[in-house]
């Protein structure tokens, strides 16, 4: 039995501009995939945000039983058979489970581990659980691993790009303890970015601060909400607000997994006119399942760009933009 309660609040990496120098951390790979804890005497899982997932994996979960009695942390990611990392196939998994004759396998990233048995690990430093994770997984299924690890900025840049599914770099401080949240671990993590562009067609959020863009693409002729941004800025908002303009439509609402992971809340946001378009940072060129997986952060109004200007999405499923009166979806 595990010395807490589960679910536990997992510690969260902060977002960094640079990854850090210092001989002093432990840099791993940010793999594609999902959040997840693990209890593997039990062969539960949960995702990040405490929903339980151990019927829609209960391949990973028959497998986490061959392990010692332990709580783990990592990422569940989606193996294709020609072994390149595919994030949109793990949402084909949710609130059902594997299915016969996919094409893909879902493996776990491991890179931490909070106890084993009855003692709680968390306040041992990172280096020690690092140890304990190792030798936990040690003759394990193969398809349960442990991140690579090192201290080399240059061998961990180059994860980046050669490893399938490596989307970032995470670095941990070697003697920090496990702490739940964003803050409390020391956790940072490095994304490789790109700018693309999309144009506005909603506000949500309530207070000025919390102001964000929804943000739309075209596919197949109509307008096709594809991500949430991070809140604006206080000058973009200011630049933006007399060049926006109500559709004329009472709020609409959007599934969550169009503005975060899933098992998000709904958003409610006014719909604007499809007018301007904006500069994003994201760290996908392309929305996968319709969506950006991280909310953009919006870097500037692109006022010599018009929204016919950009290229349409794929004709492939993703969430709609709906029009007055019709019925909300993730697909069309």
């Amino acid at each position: 039995m595990p010395p807490f309660v589960l679910p536990v609040a997992l510690a969260l990496a902060r977002p960094v501009d640079e990854i850090p120098a210092s001989r002093g951390w432990s840099l791993e790979p940010k793999w594609d995939g999902w959040r997840c804890q693990i209890h593997t005497a039990s062969g539960r899982v949960w995702s990040r945000h405490n929903t339980e997932l151990s019927r829609a994996f209960s391949d990973v979960a028959q497998l986490a039983q061959q392990l010692p009695d332990a709580v783990l942390d990592g990422e569940l990611v989606a193996v294709l058979e020609s072994g390149d990392v595919a994030f949109d196939r793990l949402q084909t998994r949710a609130g059902r489970g594997p299915r016969p004759g996919s094409d893909f396998s879902v493996h776990v990233a491991l890179f931490d581990i909070l106890s084993t048995g009855a003692t709680d690990l968390r306040r041992r430093p990172y280096d020690e659980r690092r140890a304990e994770l190792l030798r936990t997984l040690k003759g394990g299924p193969p398809a349960l691993t442990p991140v690579p690890a090192t201290s080399d900025i240059d061998t961990a840049m180059a994860w980046v790009g050669a490893l399938g599914g490596v989307e970032g770099v995470v670095g941990k401080p070697l003697h920090s303890p496990y702490v739940g949240g964003r803050t409390g671990s020391g956790w940072v993590k490095w994304r490789q970015h790109h700018t693309v562009e999309a144009v506005v067609i909603g506000i949500t959020g309530g207070k000025p601060a919390t102001q964000a863009f929804i943000l739309g693409r075209t596919r197949a002729g109509r307008m096709r909400a594809v991500g949430v941004s991070l809140p604006v800025g206080s000058a973009l908002r200011r630049a933006a607000a007399p060049l926006l303009h109500a559709d004329g439509s009472q709020l609409l609402e959007l599934p969550g997994t169009v503005g975060g992971l899933p098992g998000a809340g709904p958003v409610t946001y006014l719909p604007v006119l499809p007018e301007i378009v904006v500069e994003l940072q994201v760290d996908q060129l392309q929305p996968e399942f319709g969506r950006y997986r991280h909310r953009p952060r919006v870097l500037r109004i692109r006022d010599d760009l018009h929204p016919m200007q950009l290229s349409p999405l794929p004709e492939k499923g993703d969430s709609v933009a709906r029009q007055p009166g019709e019925t909300e979806g993730e697909g069309s």
